[in-house]
């Protein structure tokens, strides 16, 4: 495995709001792997714990909702390590539109 990317994201909607939005669309991060899909999700109080499959690589994720900001963190697999750079930037683009 390789360093996680980390991204944060912060917004003024509270916790509440802010996990029914991701709820609502985190699904759209997949396709930061090309052919990505979630196939596993599950919350645990306010951290959203993910996995993303494609390429036949597993890329686990969580994103930690507080009042004012969501941490995500990526750990990627090896394979994608080269790619990291341009998944983080993906990342920071797409992840605020969560919120929106």
């Amino acid at each position: 495995m390789t360093a996680p990317i980390e991204v944060d994201v912060p917004h003024r909607l509270g916790t509440a709001p802010a996990k029914q939005r991701i709820g609502d669309g985190f699904g759209k991060l997949a396709d930061f792997v090309p052919g990505g899909a979630i196939t596993d999700h599950r919350w645990d109080g306010d951290t959203l714990y993910f996995t993303v499959e494609g390429l036949g690589q597993r890329v686990s994720a969580q994103m930690d909702v507080s009042d004012a900001n969501v941490h995500c963190t990526f750990t990627l697999p090896a394979f994608l390590a080269m790619f990291s750079d341009r998944i983080r930037a993906k990342l920071e683009r797409e992840a605020p539109k969560l919120l929106e």
